[in-house]
């Protein structure tokens, strides 16, 4: 049967540590009831001594959560404990957390204490925190890089003093997972009476190797792991909780365990953590980052189309969001584009797939994502176009307050090309003008229009003109993210009409006369 790991979150604490990430009170007690929701089996709401704001926050976090164990951080002197506990004395389930430093980097460098005095100060520290509450958690700060003889040592003292768990955090991110999962696997073999406590693991991500490690001590005993929401923490960060959680349940026949967190709850609490903090997640961040259900490569989205375990290992709504995410950008297929015109209400014919494809690849080169509105304004470019048709190759427009604007169009019809430049009253103006001189088609631009099919920078735009040729009004419209280069286009599909309407009118009228001798012969 599988063991239950216990997810001790310390977003509130050691996240919060992070640059830029600070909470006032409000905030944190509106994360700390966050993470009630998810379930958590123990937050780390604070480190009480360190501020009157820190104090009150958790000592609010302790009196609001009922079903999460609230721990207090807090050093291994008098003071930090006795406030500690002050702030969390009215929670349901408290928890003083106590630590010190053990490897002989810090104690030199740091503390400026021998091993000796050290392991005196573990002592008083872990018996008085224990004489105020039953549970309290022990860490050895910095023991991954700590003599393991020594750290076993203090471990002991740890638990004789009534430490109930104990802790040996990697704190700056210096292990690999097998170095340190046989750390765990050695102290359980040296310290006999570790197996009435729990053991934690606590791990920085220096190196990218915190979600590692801390699977590396699941795997050799470690029955708590802490970690932080999107990840947040001193540095390079810690352990995600929601990397964590979600392999744990991904892989639970590997690992052999699991966790009890409410996974569903896990993209609420990333969003959350991220408005609270400014802090944005990163766009391929796994687990909940805006690319990790989201695919583009036309390989990709077939497969998912088709069953999405061909490149999902979990479904996105077994976290908390709502689908997967085609994503139409250059890489995608016919496939995908047919499926995403399907949902917005449009079954296309082959033809009309085919035509849409086409200006849909030409857009997705000039922008990364296109999104639903301009896919429908695709629908309407270029319905009539055929061989006889003006198609514009090339652009040239200058203009500025202080020159004349002047444009210079290149046009194909058939095999043949044409280029020819002239001034207007804007850079649009010009344009047109130009394309009058090539096709020596002459109109009134009675309707003009340019409107934002999508947000941002790169945003679409899509024109809309009216033109009166020979007295008759054609319409034209085209989308592009150059807002001059789609009203050219626009100009251009109404001409283009125009110039179809007067050769059809033109063959009936030819038709007519053919037909006509036949007729006098027939009546005579």
């Amino acid at each position: 049967m599988a063991d239950r790991v216990m997810i001790f979150d310390t977003t509130l604490r050691d996240g919060e540590q992070s640059p830029g990430c600070s909470m006032n009170v409000e905030e944190k007690l509106r994360m700390a009831r966050q993470l009630e929701r998810l379930e958590v089996d123990v937050m780390e709401a604070g480190f009480p001594v360190a501020s009157q704001g820190d104090f009150e926050a958790v000592k609010r976090i302790a009196g609001t959560v009922e079903r999460v164990t609230v721990a207090a951080l807090c050093r291994a002197v008098a003071q930090d404990i006795d406030r500690g506990w002050e702030a969390i004395r009215d929670a349901k389930h408290p928890r003083i957390h106590v630590f010190i430093a053990t490897s002989d980097i810090h104690l030199v460098h740091k503390l400026k204490r021998t091993r000796a005095e050290v392991l005196h100060d573990t002592i008083t520290a872990v018996a008085h925190a224990r004489s105020l509450c039953r549970d309290v958690e022990f860490s050895c700060e910095d023991a991954s890089r700590t003599d393991i003889a020594y750290l076993c040592e203090v471990i002991e003292a740890a638990l004789g003093a009534g430490a109930t768990v104990i802790n040996l955090p990697d704190t700056v991110g210096y292990a690999v997972p097998e170095e340190y999962g046989a750390m765990f696997r050695e102290v359980r073999a040296r310290v006999p009476a570790l197996g009435k406590a729990v053991l934690s693991a606590h791990c920085h991500n220096d190196l990218g190797l915190a979600v590692a490690n801390t699977l590396a001590a699941v795997a050799n005993g470690v029955r708590q792991v802490e970690c932080t929401v999107n990840g947040i923490g001193e540095r390079a960060g810690n352990a995600a909780l929601e990397e964590i959680a979600v392999a744990i349940r991904t892989r639970r026949e590997r690992l052999g365990v699991f966790c009890a967190v409410n996974t569903e709850e896990i993209y609420r609490s990333s969003r959350l953590l991220s408005t609270l903090t400014g802090m944005a997640v990163q766009r391929n961040k796994a687990v909940v980052g805006a690319n990790a259900f989201a695919h583009e490569a036309g390989i990709h989205q077939d497969g998912i189309l088709k069953s999405a375990i061909t490149y999902e290992i979990m479904t996105p709504q077994s976290v908390g969001i709502k689908h997967s995410t085609l994503v139409l950008g250059k890489h995608s297929g016919r496939h995908a584009l047919k499926q995403r015109y399907a949902e917005l209400g449009y079954a296309l014919t082959k033809e009309e797939l085919d035509r849409a494809y086409a200006e849909f690849t030409h857009l997705a080169d000039q922008k990364k994502e296109i999104v639903d509105e301009e896919l429908i304004a695709l629908l309407d470019v270029g319905v009539e176009a055929n061989a006889e048709d003006y198609h514009l190759l090339g652009l040239h427009v200058s203009t500025g307050t202080s020159i004349r604007p002047t444009a210079t169009i290149e046009l194909q019809k058939g095999g043949r090309k044409f280029v020819d430049s002239a001034t207007g009253d804007g850079p649009v103006d010009a344009a047109c003008k130009a394309i009058e001189r090539i096709t020596g088609m002459s109109g009134e631009l009675t309707e003009y229009s340019l409107k934002a099919v999508s947000s941002g920078v790169d945003a679409v735009g899509e024109a809309f003109v009216r033109v009166v040729f020979d007295g008759i009004q054609y319409n034209g419209r085209a989308v592009s993210t150059d807002v001059i280069a789609g009203s050219v286009k626009a100009y251009l599909e109404a001409m283009n009409r125009a110039v179809r309407s007067r050769r059809r009118k033109d063959e009936r009228e030819n038709a007519v006369h053919a037909a006509a001798p036949a007729e006098e012969v027939r009546s005579s």
